[in-house]
């Protein structure tokens, strides 16, 4: 009769452990990057405003590139700083290509998670699908930053096969 009442109390244990689950890390939050493209002074738009500069932006509210046309985000030491690397899928590296190219002087706003963390003039046409935008975060926050978006957009690309 004991070994029947320790029998039953370790399996379940097993099963009841079994049932725990893992906190999610702050990595396995999703972080949804889009890109809005600034409006020509006096069309209205929804206006933003970066949280560091403090710089206000009249944005179009239509994202011109959304968390689906990323393919990969890193995060890149050039000679001005620590930025984040965008690289787009191939269809939205034309669209950039177009963007760009028309909208020469604008500024594209990128926003995580619906806040605004940067700008980006675009001061040429931007050919090759890539993207380097300084945003106004910590630097330490980069490399997290960077790989939420890379599993956000891996796990939206999973979801859409």
């Amino acid at each position: 009769m004991i070994r029947l009442r320790l029998l039953l109390a370790s399996l379940g244990l097993v099963f009841l452990s079994g049932c725990q689950t893992t906190e999610p890390t702050p990595l396995d939050q999703p972080l949804v990057a889009r890109f809005f493209m600034e409006l020509r002074p006096g069309t209205p738009g929804v206006r933003v405003q970066l949280p560091v500069s403090k710089v206000v932006l009249t944005i179009n509210p239509k994202p011109v590139l959304v968390e689906y046309d990323i393919a990969n985000v890193e995060f890149a030491k050039v000679d001005l700083g620590w930025c984040l690397y965008f690289q787009f899928s191939s269809a939205a590296a034309r669209d950039l290509y177009r963007l760009s190219a028309s909208n020469l002087g604008g500024r594209l706003v990128l926003t995580l998670n619906d806040a605004p963390v940067g700008a980006r003039v675009l001061d040429q046409a931007i050919a090759d699908g890539s993207l380097l935008i300084f945003v106004e975060v910590p630097n330490e926050e980069l490399p997290p930053i960077a790989e939420r978006l890379k599993r956000t957009s891996a796990a939206l690309a999973k979801k859409g096969r």
